[in-house]
């Protein structure tokens, strides 16, 4: 049987009806989903913190294999923020890390006052400072992601440690590019990468906690890889933020 044409257009009508009511949304900004892990994160108390001291655990893999692999039972972190950033893979503010085995035996010792870097063995070359720094700093940036001067991209959708995840594209004022991915669901930056002059490096974040009555979320565990080989891990076990700091703590 042939429908006649009142029934054609009422089944037209309900096919155009179904097709709005399973239509997708609208996606999601890059502005917007930056916004949206800068809440989950903390909101204003987590972009613009004044100090960050944190405890913890390393392991590191120097050469690249597990037969290299180093634990490192205390581990500790002292940073500075600097009150603007426009380029993300610049060192800025001032940060110290203490790597150190159970029996007070010093792994490695690097630190950055804002303006000379050391290490256990006193002050480093600037220009050997300046390539080491680049190829680790990065993160800090999505704090700044929002201000005057940056442009952000929206990249295919991706997932890390099976959690569906929004790929954002951070484009400083001074050209540097930094990807980041940020949860689907709850909005924490779960995954981070970019161009060094050792390779595309990537992190992943996991495990993320806050501490009580603190506005700052935290990742309990950050894995760091180099041309997809994971170089380090790091446990993170206990936080303060906006503690003073003897800026000694940052010449060795």
């Amino acid at each position: 049987m042939i429908p006649g044409r009142r029934t054609l257009l009422i089944g037209l009508g309900a096919g155009a009806l179904a097709g709005r009511a399973t239509a997708a949304p609208p996606l999601l900004t890059a502005t917007e989903i930056v916004r949206r892990a800068h809440v989950a994160a903390g909101g204003a108390a987590w972009m613009r913190p004044r100090t960050l001291i944190m405890n913890g655990q390393g392991v590191f893999f120097p050469k690249g294999d597990q037969a290299s692999r180093i634990a490192v039972p205390d581990y500790k972190m002292w940073r500075v923020y600097p009150a603007q950033s426009t380029d993300a893979h610049a060192a800025n503010g001032m940060v110290r890390i203490d790597a150190k085995f159970a029996d007070g035996r010093t792994y490695f010792q690097t630190a950055f006052d804002g303006v000379d870097t050391y290490d256990q063995t006193g002050k480093r070359p600037a220009a050997q400072a300046s390539r080491e720094w680049s190829e680790n700093f990065g993160f800090g940036i999505i704090r700044f992601a929002l201000d005057a001067g940056f442009t952000l991209d929206r990249l295919p959708d991706d997932s890390a440690d099976g959690r569906a995840m929004h790929v954002i594209r951070v484009n400083d004022p001074q050209g540097s590019k930094t990807l980041f991915g940020i949860d689907s669901r709850d909005h924490q930056i779960l995954w981070l990468g970019f161009a060094t002059p050792r390779g595309w490096h990537e992190r992943r974040y996991s495990n993320f906690y806050r501490r009580r009555g603190v506005s700052f979320t935290q990742p309990g565990l950050v894995r760091l890889y180099y041309d997809g080989v994971k170089q380090n891990e790091i446990t993170w076990t206990d936080y303060q933020v906006n503690e003073p700091i003897d800026p000694a703590m940052f010449r060795l």
